[in-house]
């Protein structure tokens, strides 16, 4: 008898449907599964068998071939387990009737018969949601919370092996899930305040105009000076996360195998910092089974990376096009995966190898130690980095002031003023802030007047500017108008811009 159960395939950050077909034949008993099966999908064939004799059930001693389709699409994740033993149980007939095709499986088996939660269920969800909202989704109670976040789709949880045949044999109904209504948490609470830091207020503008269009910051200055006291700062003043941003996210996390099932929600924006001896598929995604990297973990949020000289040279480099594309693609012999990079980064070091060149300290490196060290950066990397931010050694009188300064909830307010209207001014188009504008936008929204104009092509040809960091001048140019809450782009706008864009003369180019 041949019997056909629906499941989900993981591709990426996306999911497709997959039929896992079961056909029970006479002649030696063989276990055959088909259909570019990963390893750790034939090793579902042991767990199988364990889950369906422990489950009280029979186990046929016949053939059985499960195809997996469509068969030329890699499979890989133990989620297939539990659509097996239930295709293998209809084929023996012990299970009375097949299940509608609206129903789709996933879950991986113990050898007990208990059903184990696994990764991907929330992309799953988002998958049927678009393609059959009238679908039902059966998930280990591990995965529960995370398949109700998407209400258009009926979720239904199981515990162990013999839940869901009493269901299929109507005998019990299955438990639904449900999850309250999203309440607008806005993940911002415990988050270290920028009230807390001593001095650099030259610093603290810098990532307030880098939190509002969402732009690249490089720190640079010596050891001690907060640099990266600074960066963790920034998911502070940063809006909070949208429903839309939460589901980004948390798909990409579920991909990844990081959810906690107490907290199926990314709620607040991610802070990535990866080592410096982190690999490059660690940082940008891969591995022989492609996963995401820190990059994609830090989407619609923040990665730091500190010290980066001190990362690999490949690394680095390897930044430059999802930088631009805001995705980053793995290409594999059987298969090209995508997942989103949208992020904003923000990168510190020290200006020589002792920390003290340019500052009023002296410095123990030799020309050529400091020339190697800075050329660790290459120009395209720098020239990706909109604003270029010395944050110097901390003064003692600013360490004993006792005089508050501003904190992170006065500027999230501000960056969420200049958000909105980027938002206004962007609506209908694919982006929604000032650093993600092409070129037809550039054009029609920065309009600069004869003032800004002849500061800007002064400061091109001083400092040897190339198209893309005349863009991003314009660009945080933009965005530091949008802070003051002004239509026209001013020229004392395009002069805080271009400040931004000097550090690279003062150490790459003295």
């Amino acid at each position: 008898m041949l019997s056909i159960v629906n499941t989900m395939v993981l591709t990426g950050v996306d999911a497709k449907p997959v039929q896992v077909e079961v056909d029970i034949q006479n002649g030696l008993p063989a276990f055959e599964i088909v259909g570019l099966a990963s390893a750790a999908i034939k090793e579902a064939r042991e767990r199988t068998r364990s889950a369906i004799k422990n489950s009280g059930l029979d186990f046929p001693n016949r053939k059985i071939i499960v195809n997996l389709a469509p068969a030329d699409v890699k499979k890989e994740g133990s989620h297939f387990d539990l659509a097996m033993a239930v295709g293998i149980l209809i084929a023996t007939g012990q299970l009375h009737s097949q299940l509608p095709d609206t129903f789709f499986l996933a879950g991986e088996l113990s050898l007990n018969g208990a059903v184990k939660a696994v990764p991907g269920i929330l992309p799953m969800a988002l998958e049927l949601q678009a393609s059959c909202p009238q679908s039902c989704l059966v998930v280990p109670a591990g995965n529960s919370l995370e398949a109700a976040m998407v209400r258009e789709v009926s979720s239904f949880q199981v515990s162990h092996l013999q839940d869901l045949c009493a269901f299929v044999n109507e005998q019990q109904p299955l438990t639904p899930v449900t999850m309250s209504a999203y309440d607008g948490h806005t993940g911002l609470v415990n988050q270290p305040d920028f009230s807390e830091v001593k001095g650099q207020e030259n610093a603290k503008r810098a990532l307030q105009i880098a939190a509002a269009g969402l732009h690249n910051v490089l720190l640079i200055g010596p050891p001690g000076g907060g640099k990266t006291m600074l960066a963790r700062r920034m998911p502070g003043i940063m809006p909070a996360m949208t429903r839309q941003e939460i589901l980004e996210t948390t798909r990409i996390y579920s991909v990844a195998n990081l959810l906690d099932s107490s907290e199926p929600l990314i709620s607040t924006r991610p802070f990535r910092t990866p080592h410096k001896n982190a690999s490059a598929a660690s940082v940008i995604g891969g591995g022989r089974i492609p996963r995401p990297g820190e990059i994609s973990l830090a989407q619609n949020g923040v990665l730091f990376l500190d010290e980066m000289p001190e990362f690999s040279h490949d690394l680095l480099e390897s930044l430059r096009q999802p930088l631009e594309d805001k995705t980053v693609t793995i290409a594999r012999a059987q298969s090209t995966v995508t997942y989103p990079a949208d992020f904003a980064l923000i990168a510190s070091m020290n200006p020589c190898p002792c920390g003290h060149y340019g500052s009023d300290l002296e410095c123990r490196c030799t020309p050529l130690q400091i020339h190697k060290y800075l050329s660790r950066i290459s120009g395209p990397l720098l020239d990706r980095m909109d604003l270029h931010v010395e944050v110097p050694r901390i003064k003692y009188e600013d360490l004993t002031d006792n005089r508050s300064t501003d904190s992170s909830m006065s500027m999230r307010k501000r960056v969420g003023r200049a958000r909105e209207l980027q938002e206004h001014r962007f609506s209908g188009r694919p982006f929604s802030f000032n650093s993600r504008m092409d070129a037809k936008a550039v054009e029609s929204c920065c309009q600069l007047d004869h003032n800004s104009q002849r500061i800007l092509k002064q400061a091109f040809d001083k400092f040897g500017m190339s198209a893309r960091s005349y863009d991003r001048v314009v660009k945080v140019a933009r965005t530091i108008a949008d802070l003051e809450e002004s239509e026209k782009i001013r020229a004392e706008h395009v002069a805080e811009a271009i400040q931004y864009r000097s550090l690279d003369r003062k150490y790459w180019r003295p």
